[in-house]
Order: structure tokens, then C-alpha cells, then sequence
């Protein structure tokens, strides 16, 4: 009987034991919002292609947009830049520009994560923009350093700068697709090619294309981020491709296959937003 006690008592103490951690670990209470109370946050863009994994190459496996086209990736890289986070209390946080950009590139799964510092603190909201804004892209070339670089890469082998119209491609998507016709309408070199370059950033001294895109994302259902300094959060983004064709503004392929600085590239721009989905954070 003393040793049945003895092992309900031990029971006991362990289940409180074990309830008063799982209480502790729960009660992560925000710190005071300090600005110069930096911690490290993680943002990772996660590139899929509707329901399925992102490859490129993918020619034995092609994916299928709305219109039934079928579709191999050649290449994906667009600009993350400005990121910035809300509490719940409204207070908010920018990540200073000159350490706020970023190209994520389907090809190098390295790139998907931008890792920043913002204050200590419990985020419901995250904001970034997809491009570069008009005041980076008007600065001087010592200015635009990094993945900013417009001699980077050089165009034909994923440069994301226009050297004709001195402004950066924000979007870069290409690939190849059967439905794509060998004359001027399509792609007359015969390799059923579709390019798709978004950019414009507003013009220098007149007003043109404004591509620039802001995402506003709501934490609170999949996981507000709670950034510490013992540890990194991240944010993690599920970007869905498949959005260039099904977004907003759904299109065909065969009747737009290369979209670049031109009036119906506001419409594939604004399928963008739609690419963001936050899945969860991982505190």
C-alpha cells in the first residue's frame, strides 16, 4: 500500500511539475516596445505552384493552370523589400531600408529567408513590399549595392535590372508551354518560351507604370510572431505562383505570353499580391 502511495504522490508532483512548465512556456509575456531593443526575426518565403511543390525544370511534370495550360519553370526571382511589423497595439516597426531588401529565387532555396532585426516584442501584422521603391531605384549606383547591384547577374542569365529603362524587374518569371505559337504573337525562335518581367516603379521626371506592390498580412490566425532575443522567429509564407495565371485578372498564356514593361503588366501585377498566404510561425 506505502508504495502505491508512494508512486500516486510521485504522479501528482510530476503532473504539477509538468503543468507548471506547460503554464510557464504559455506565458511569454510581450516586453515593453523598445526601438534600440533589437531582436532577430526571419521571414521565409516559401515558393509553391497551386497545390503542388515548386521545381524548376519541371518538363516531365508540367503543371496545369485554370485554362488547362500546361506549363514546365524556367526561372522565379522577385524583390522583397520595406519589411515592417505591427503589434496588436498598433505600434509598428520598419526595418531600416538599407538592410530591407531582398531577391528570392526559386532556383536557390538559400534565398527564401530575409532575416532581419526589429524591437522585442508580439507581431499580429507583417508588411512588405514586392519591388523596389522609386526612392532606392532614383539613387546613386553606390547606393544600390547587393542584390541591388543592376550589373548583377547580367539580363540573360537573371539580371533584374532594365538597362534600357534604368529601372529593376520586380517579378521574373519564365518557362515553356505548348500552347505558346512560333510567330510574332508567341515566340518565334520556336522554344515555346513565356517571359514574364514586372517592373515600373513610376517614372524619373514623368509619371509611367507603377508596379510597386504593398502586401499586409494578419498574423493572429496562423501564429503572431514572438520575437526574442534568445531565439528567431519566423514567418513562414507559402508563395503561390500558379496566382500569375488564376489571380485577379486569370489569363491564358497562348493569348499573353510575354508580359513586359507594358499597360497589361498592371494587370499580371496585381495577380501578385495574391501570391502571399502566411501558414504558420514557428516561435
Amino acid at each position: 500500500m506505502k508504495t502505491i502511495l508512494n508512486h500516486i504522490t510521485y504522479s501528482l508532483m510530476l503532473g504539477a511539475l509538468l503543468l507548471s512548465t506547460a503554464c510557464s512556456k504559455k506565458s511569454d509575456p510581450a516586453p515593453e516596445f523598445q526601438e534600440q531593443n533589437l531582436a532577430p526575426l526571419s521571414v521565409e518565403f516559401d515558393n509553391i505552384v497551386g497545390d503542388r511543390t515548386f521545381s524548376v525544370n519541371n518538363t516531365g511534370s508540367p503543371y496545369t493552370n485554370g485554362a488547362g495550360e500546361k506549363f514546365s519553370i524556367s526561372m522565379l526571382q522577385y524583390f522583397i523589400s520595406n519589411i515592417k511589423v505591427t503589434t496588436a497595439e498598433g505600434k509598428s516597426y520598419t526595418v531600416n531600408q538599407d538592410s530591407s531588401y531582398f531577391m528570392i529565387s526559386g532556383a536557390d532555396k538559400a534565398t527564401r529567408f530575409a532575416k532581419v532585426n526589429v524591437p522585442e516584442g508580439d507581431y499580429t501584422s507583417l508588411t512588405f513590399t514586392m519591388g523596389v521603391d522609386s526612392l532606392r531605384s532614383t539613387m546613386p549606383i553606390d547606393k544600390r549595392t547587393g542584390v541591388l547591384d543592376p550589373a548583377a547577374g547580367g539580363h540573360d542569365s537573371g539580371g533584374m535590372y532594365w538597362g534600357w529603362n534604368s529601372g529593376y524587374i520586380f517579378f521574373r518569371f519564365e518557362g515553356n508551354s505548348s500552347v505558346i505559337s512560333d510567330d510574332a504573337n508567341g515566340d518565334p525562335t520556336g522554344k515555346k518560351q513565356f517571359k514574364y518581367h514586372i517592373g515600373g516603379f513610376g517614372g524619373y521626371s514623368a509619371p509611367t507604370i507603377n508596379n510597386i506592390k504593398t502586401v499586409t498580412l494578419d498574423l493572429r490566425t496562423a501564429g503572431i510572431a514572438r520575437v526574442r532575443k534568445d531565439r528567431q522567429s519566423n514567418i513562414h509564407l507559402f508563395v503561390d505562383v500558379m496566382k500569375v495565371f488564376n489571380g485577379t485578372n486569370s489569363f491564358r498564356i497562348a493569348e499573353h505570353p510575354n508580359v513586359m514593361f507594358s499597360e497589361y503588366s498592371t494587370k499580371v501585377a496585381n495577380n501578385l499580391t495574391g501570391m502571399f498566404r502566411h501558414d504558420h510561425t514557428e516561435n
